[in-house]
């Protein structure tokens, strides 16, 4: 019987919030580097480039290279990532639905 406390592995994935905007993504299939790049404000080159490759190591994305000039690098959800992506959501919808919400009650939080 696994540990439970091992899932916490798994939550670092969900919890870290390049790694959920690199899966939805990628939801409609895959996408170059510069696409993402441009697609998510606010990432670094570096952060993105280390972002993709932990998602790749942890078998939720695959990154194919075709032999180009100049080469021609894509990333795509694998099968356990496009579980991913239908797992987180919702959650990453509540997000965007509840984000004015958030605003105002830490406005209202910080004019105490």
């Amino acid at each position: 019987m696994q540990d439970p406390c091992q899932a916490r592995e798994v939550l670092g994935i969900v919890g870290d919030k390049w790694a959920l905007l690199i899966v939805r993504m990628l939801k409609d299939g895959p996408r170059r580097f510069t696409e993402l790049k441009r697609s998510i404000d606010g990432i670094r080159q570096r952060m993105l480039t280390v972002t993709l490759r932990d998602l790749e190591r942890d078998g939720i994305l695959t990154r194919t290279v075709r032999n180009v000039m100049p080469p021609h690098v894509s990333y795509e959800l694998t099968t356990m990532g496009r579980t991913l992506r239908e797992a987180t959501a919702p959650l990453l919808e509540w997000s965007i639905t509840h984000l004015p919400h958030i605003d105002a009650a830490r406005a209202a939080y910080d004019s105490r």
